[in-house]
């Protein structure tokens, strides 16, 4: 088989290279071809993976954390080649989903050789960006435009502390200016708008490391579920931020879960701009985005 390989060298704290030369040695080992699209950046990693896919390749692998599958989804979504993951970042959400081995070179590489047997598994995808653009970017997980996409974006300039930690120390700097956001937004069949402490449009049910937003999302169901949270208090979010990990957030009375093929998150002015959205960790932009869910649209190696 012709691999095509793309690693994230600082995944895991760094462990992402030690690994991602551990797949790369093993899978020429076992006979692949293997091509090493690994870049100084992200971008760079994007153009070498479209150039090979043109070139020809079996499969695409990707060795590193959500921000990984994200870079592989860009490329794969609504073609015929499938997609490989070998875990080993901080964050594994999407890898948590399918079973995949965590920090484990070889037994990634021989599920992505099973599923190359198998055919795989079809799951979706949701292609998202500004209305008014024809341009979208995909996603797997989760489409944050809350508080939740607020801590994000503060724990990414956070060297320590790591984990879970890292987005507790986020949180609790992001609630000091805390107000409740203004929301609109326009799903298959309503639209619902109010101020908001949290909007996370989920594909799949986690992110952030563990945290089970809509503990309910299913990955082939051809359905977005779209978590809001009305407007809670400091004192409150503080109360309901560790229920996130146990999925128990969702009973509470602020909490509502809409389920549509696609959603557009916008601001209203009944209360203050919303954060710049983030989607599998990785950032995106400015309000508004619609989102819009593409059934079975990548081939995952699980």
């Amino acid at each position: 088989m012709r691999l095509g390989v793309v690693v994230n060298p600082t995944a895991g704290q760094g462990r992402g290279a030690a690994r991602g030369q551990r797949l790369l040695d093993a899978a020429r080992g076992r006979g692949h071809e293997v091509v090493d699209l690994s870049a100084d950046d992200a971008a760079t990693a994007v153009l070498h993976a479209r150039q090979a896919v043109v070139d020809g390749l079996d499969a695409l692998v990707v060795v590193g954390g959500d921000g990984m599958v994200h870079l592989g989804a860009n490329v794969v979504a609504g073609t015929d080649l499938p997609l490989g993951v070998v875990p080993a970042g901080s964050g594994n959400d999407i890898a948590g989903v399918h079973g995949l081995p965590v920090h484990d070179a070889d037994g990634g590489l021989a599920a992505v050789e099973r599923g190359l047997e198998s055919g795989g598994r079809l799951v979706d995808a949701v292609a998202v960006g500004p209305p008014d653009y024809s341009a979208r970017e995909w996603y797997l997980g989760v489409l944050s435009c809350g508080i939740d996409a607020a801590v994000n974006a503060h724990a990414n300039g956070l060297a320590w502390p790591r984990g879970r930690a890292k987005y507790v120390r986020a949180l609790l700097a992001v609630l000091g200016g805390f107000r409740p956001y203004g929301y609109r937004l326009t799903l298959d069949d309503t639209t619902w708008e109010s101020t908001g402490s949290l909007v996370a449009v989920a594909n799949a049910p986690s992110f952030g490391g563990g945290m089970r937003i809509a503990p309910a999302a299913r990955m082939d169901d051809g359905l977005l579920d779209v978590l809001v949270a009305g407007p809670l208090s400091r004192a409150e979010l503080l109360a309901v931020f560790p229920r996130v990990y146990s999925g128990t957030h969702v009973d509470h009375p602020a909490c509502t879960v809409l389920r549509t093929r696609r959603v557009l998150v916008e601001h209203s002015p009944v209360g203050p701009v919303p954060p710049v959205a983030f989607a599998d960790g990785e950032r995106l932009g400015p309000l508004p985005m619609l989102a819009e869910v593409h059934p079975g649209a990548v081939r995952l190696l699980a």
